[in-house]
């Protein structure tokens, strides 16, 4: 098999309206799909992330992330930016608050950490 990039990334949330409001109001990703799913009693938001899609699904009764920050499965989810400090600048005047930045030791650019409102860890990366 042969992957050359990532098709879509989901993602569990414990509120889809103030999920929505985060990822698509503030952090201002376009929305592709939006769909109530009756049989299943929960939604799902398709959103476009550069070439690739994001999920989100509100799940009723999902349970929470089992620790943080290292649990199995999904660690974090890391956006590429061209400017890490005016992405941070553009986030802390939406209110989203962000680690300082940092350099990666093996990339060798620049990089902090977020949090969406359930407190999946959400990195920039230069």
């Amino acid at each position: 098999m042969l992957f050359d990039r990532i098709h879509h990334v989901a993602v569990i949330v414990s509120d889809y309206q103030r999920s929505r409001e985060f990822y698509v109001e503030k952090l201002g990703l376009p929305v592709l799909r939006e769909n109530y799913r009756e049989d299943r009693g929960d939604w799902k938001l398709d959103l476009r992330l550069g070439d690739g899609e994001l999920e989100l699904f509100a799940i009723p009764g999902a349970p929470p992330r089992p620790s943080y920050p290292e649990a199995q499965g999904l660690r974090h989810l890391a956006f590429r930016v061209e400017d890490i400090h005016a992405a941070v600048e553009e986030l802390e005047a939406r209110g989203i608050q962000c680690e300082p930045i940092r350099w990666d030791p093996y990339t060798q650019k620049p990089m902090t950490f977020f949090h969406d409102p359930d407190g999946l860890p959400l990195e920039l990366h230069e």
